[in-house]
């Protein structure tokens, strides 16, 4: 069984259906059939409070996440995303603020599933990055996925 939880502070808008399948398709794609990961979206202030106490750099980040499972077990893992970052990031690339959101869920949930990559060039073409964009392409390509709408947290779930 694969338990999702998306949660962000009240009147955050999130697309709380594409995070929950953008998590989904990643652990389908990896061949995951049971699986507990939490996706939570937080302010600069708590991302970079995150982002200082757990890898030294006190500034906002875009993802940050946690495996708390041992080898051999099922995952569970805990996934931080920095919301005003990433919005930031997609008008900056000229993106969709909610294919973004997906594209950092599904990046978060590869770490917890122990993907890794390197920092500074060539970062982009390396084997995490490449599942990434094959998930998350073929996440935008669900007809059900892809039109789903942005909700407020707490309505609805």
């Amino acid at each position: 069984m694969i338990t999702v939880h998306v949660n962000a502070p009240d009147g955050t808008r999130v697309p709380r259906a594409l995070v929950e399948g953008a998590i989904r398709a990643t652990l389908r794609h990896e061949g995951v059939s049971r699986a507990e990961l939490s996706v939570t979206f937080l302010g600069d202030a708590e991302i970079a409070e995150l982002h200082g106490r757990y890898l030294g750099s006190p500034e906002a980040t875009d993802v940050l996440s946690f495996a708390l499972h041992e080898e051999g077990e099922d995952p569970l893992g805990d996934v931080y995303i920095g919301y005003a970052q990433a919005l930031r990031q997609a008008a900056d690339a000229g993106a969709e603020a909610d294919r973004e959101l997906a594209r950092l869920a599904v990046h978060g949930a590869l770490h917890v599933l122990g993907y890794d990559h390197p920092e500074g060039p060539g970062r982009d073409s390396c084997e995490m990055y490449r599942v990434q964009e094959d998930v998350l392409r073929g996440l935008m390509n669900e007809p059900d996925m892809a039109a789903r709408s942005v909700q407020v947290a707490g309505e609805g779930s």
